[in-house]
């Protein structure tokens, strides 16, 4: 066993740092987070799910759950609102009885869309509170020892699934007037 290389007032200070910046920085991403989706009549943790669902084209309602982090039953409850909407699907997979799976509805797809199509980043403090840095450094923070905290707490599947939403928005939606549209080639590629 290896000897401890930290003191405890050290590990409570990092603790309590971490802790208290993420409640701040939550409290304003929820904030905007639900101003954002607004409009669409849809809670965070539902639109989580039409995020999820979409970028994973067909997940388990664990694997919402895990990547949605939140409770099992949270996240097929939340589902299970979404598919009274018309905005989700729930079916079993022929070699996989056990699990339950989700998928997006035409109706659920438009919704989806329509959102991403709706963000606007002025209203969004995050954005805003890291323009500076970007002013400063020509990008936005990388966010990597964020990222590595967040791997060695849920692992590499829920990194890879965080890394590919954002891959399958660099590759499928394009900029056009201000605005974020799914782009024309990978609709018809579907």
């Amino acid at each position: 066993m290896s000897e401890k290389q930290y003191s405890m007032k050290e590990a409570m200070l990092f603790s309590q740092r971490i802790a208290q910046l993420s409640k701040a920085l939550w409290k304003s991403i929820e904030k905007d987070w639900q101003q954002w989706i607004k409009p669409y009549d849809l809670n965070i943790n539902e639109h989580h799910i039409l995020w999820i669902a979409y970028h994973l084209n067909g997940a388990s309602i664990s694997d919402v759950a895990k990547f949605g982090v939140m409770h099992v039953s949270t996240a097929f409850n939340f589902s299970k609102k979404l598919e009274e909407r018309g905005l989700l699907t729930f079916s079993k997979k022929e070699n996989d009885k056990r699990n339950t799976y989700i998928q997006l509805t035409p109706d659920g797809e438009d919704i989806f869309l329509r959102i991403m199509e709706s963000y606007h980043p002025t209203g969004n403090a995050a954005y805003t509170g890291a323009l500076p840095l970007r002013d400063l450094y020509g990008k936005f923070p990388d966010i990597i020892e964020m990222m590595a905290i967040v791997r060695n707490i849920y692992g590499d599947d829920f990194m890879e699934i965080f890394e590919r939403s954002f891959q399958n928005i660099e590759t499928e939606f394009n900029e056009e007037e201000g605005k974020l549209k799914k782009s024309e080639k990978t609709e018809q590629e579907l």
